[in-house]
């Protein structure tokens, strides 16, 4: 098992390789919301040609869905306009209903307990999976940047779904650290984007 600790510095290694290129690869970037990306985009964009996949019909209600998924829009199209890049979106299909009962089983599971790390896998792997069969030189999702979400966790899905879809590398993170988390409230604040109170599902509201 790798340390938390090491995730960080993992990233880093794998920027020095990459710039050893004479190209920027392609990274599918799972995406979950406009706050959370906001830095990481910020940290990958220089080395990468980023596309976001938008897949959470985990959350509830369709009118939450739709003012994240707009923030999301929204803050790319500033992102591009500020540096010049041409990072690209993909919003898949709302289903919140059919996503909700492949939760259901594990409705009394407490927050960030096994229906949450159910929740990661099946949204990580569909991207992945878009990811593999498009090509795409890297995978990574910006979750770790979240406090309440762990970096083991989401690290370890990673490095499971890149031995299932070798073909795509997935890039290991932990954005929180080295002020990551710091950047991403300022850059909130900078782009006043929404910021919502609960991850997602109506479990989380439930419980928060």
């Amino acid at each position: 098992m790798m340390k938390k600790t090491y995730y960080y510095d993992l990233s880093i290694k794998e920027i020095d390789k990459i710039k050893q290129l004479d190209y920027k690869p392609s990274i599918l970037l799972h995406s979950c919301c406009a706050p959370c990306s906001s830095f990481p985009l910020e940290f990958l964009y220089p080395y990468f040609n980023i596309t976001i996949y938008y897949n959470n019909s985990n959350i509830y209600p369709l009118e939450e869905y739709t003012i994240r998924m707009e923030e999301q829009v929204r803050y790319v199209q500033q992102f591009n306009e500020l540096h010049n890049t041409n990072v690209q979106i993909i919003v898949t299909n709302y289903d919140e209903e059919n996503y909700h009962k492949l939760l259901e089983p594990l409705k009394d599971e407490p927050e960030c307990g096994k229906r949450c790390h159910l929740c990661y896998k099946l949204r990580m792997e569909e991207a992945y999976q878009y990811a593999h069969n498009n090509h795409f030189d890297y995978f990574c999702t910006i979750m770790t940047i979240s406090r309440q979400k762990s970096s083991i966790v989401m690290n370890q899905i990673g490095q499971e779904l890149e031995q299932k879809y070798p073909n795509t590398k997935y890039f290991y993170s932990d954005f929180k650290k080295k002020d990551g988390l710091l950047r991403r409230n300022a850059l909130v604040k900078e782009y006043n984007l929404y910021n919502q109170t609960y991850c997602g599902c109506r479990y989380s509201i439930r419980d928060k």
